[in-house]
């Protein structure tokens, strides 16, 4: 695994039409998205805020430093309930936030590949 604290993921907020507008041009070939554009994508400051509260940036914190070996682990290290820590972790996998790792047996490794976030926002919301 790499270096936590090296990776930054770029998260952009953008209208849904101009997200789509900006997807079909990828389809079509008309656009290549550069390397530091985002890759993950909110439709507003409020969505991206529901998902990166702070516990859930909590969550991710203890997820680098404690690497916990288990959601079971991780519901202990953080206090959370194991059934609302699960789907937590299945949104935050959703927009690429965390990883979920097939660990032994039935267990699911939570793993947090990124140590920064950079946010780039639409200005003009059309």
């Amino acid at each position: 695994m790499l270096n936590m604290k090296s990776k930054t993921l770029t998260i952009g907020i953008a209208s849904f039409k101009n997200f789509k507008a900006r997807t079909l041009a990828i389809a079509r070939g008309e656009y290549k998205p550069g390397k530091d554009e985002p890759k993950i994508w909110f439709s507003s400051i409020e969505s991206l805020a529901q998902v990166l509260s702070t516990k859930n940036q909590m969550l991710l914190e203890i997820i680098a430093t404690a690497k916990p070996s288990s959601i079971t682990e991780l519901a202990a290290l953080s206090g959370r309930e194991k059934s609302n820590l699960s789907r937590t972790l299945k949104t935050m996998e959703q927009y690429g936030l965390i990883e979920l790792m097939q660990g032994e047996g039935r267990e699911i490794i939570p793993y947090a590949p990124y140590g920064h976030f950079k946010v780039e926002c639409d200005v003009f919301r059309a």
